[in-house]
């Protein structure tokens, strides 16, 4: 068995984590490999090999990423595609995807003979139509559309070409059920379990009594446009930097053929996260 490394050094405990992983995979005879990069951080790990990502993703058996939600967000670019399953090591924050804290370690030895389950998450396509072109983006978790400064705009959401709704908002997420705990959640969207497939719309701070988040079904195909002409907007995919989107173009939302496995060492229910994540103080880094 073979595992890749992904980690986030930015967190402050992420470094340790990595170390003692290493050694715990070592001692349980299974390979580990790390990007070029990060040559120098796994200097004193003599059995560390090293390659380029994308090549030792489609190598090894899993990834485990280590850092916090983002770091999963990033590590799920890479391995979309591949089937590859992730493993999550939260050394940030809330870490809400990730199996294993850090002072779990020992968990690890569940790799070795398969004591863990599987979650296949859905993926959302977001495709960006402008003057200059098309392109197709992939969202683990949501793609946020919003104006810089909190101003409100004029959106208009259509499916087959039927207008669903006109709304006036600081901005719009669309989420898949894996992102209905990030953003979603805090613009007031329902908690969708995580094995469903949907999509999921919650508008930002909208200037009506009556804007509600939406939950539209899987196989429904979501286009989005502003109608200011001047509007200064632009859109996120899983929390990267933004694009600007001009009046002019189109934003079609569609749940992906791709998916990612997220391996879970505890087999704990999605709402066990929920009740030791979402219910109690974040923790300090």
């Amino acid at each position: 068995m073979n595992v890749v490394l992904f980690p986030n050094f930015k967190k402050k405990n992420a470094l340790n984590c990595a170390l003692a992983a290493c050694d715990i995979l070592n001692g349980l005879q299974i390979g580990v490999y790390a990007d070029l990069a990060y040559a120098e951080e796994f200097a004193e790990k003599k059995y560390v090999k090293f390659g380029k990502i994308d090549e030792l993703i489609k190598f090894c058996d899993v990834v485990i990423a280590i850092g916090g939600d983002g770091t999963i967000l990033k590590c799920a670019k890479l391995v979309c595609g591949t089937d590859k399953p992730v493993l999550g090591i939260n050394s940030g924050r809330l870490g809400f995807m990730a199996s294993a804290e850090v002072c779990e370690m020992n968990e690890l030895s569940k790799l070795k003979n398969g004591d863990y389950k599987i979650e296949k998450r859905m993926m959302l396509d977001i495709r960006h139509v402008s003057e200059d072109g098309e392109k197709i983006y992939k969202a683990l978790n949501d793609v946020v559309i919003a104006r810089p400064y909190s101003k409100l705009c004029d959106f208009e959401i259509s499916s087959s070409s039927r207008v669903v709704s006109n709304i006036r908002a600081d901005g719009l997420v669309f989420s898949t059920p894996t992102g209905s705990t990030a953003y979603s959640l805090s613009a007031g969207g329902p908690i969708v379990e995580p094995d469903m497939e949907c999509i999921e719309f919650a508008p930002i701070c909208p200037h009506s009594l009556f804007s509600r988040p939406i939950i539209f079904s899987p196989n429904k195909t979501l286009c989005v446009k502003i109608k200011n002409a001047d509007a200064d907007v632009y859109f996120s995919v899983d929390g990267t930097e933004g694009v600007k989107f001009y009046s002019g173009d189109s934003l079609e939302i569609s749940k992906s053929k791709d998916f990612i496995n997220l391996i879970d060492l505890k087999k704990s229910t999605f709402f066990d996260s929920v009740n030791k994540k979402l219910m109690q103080s974040i923790k300090e880094v």
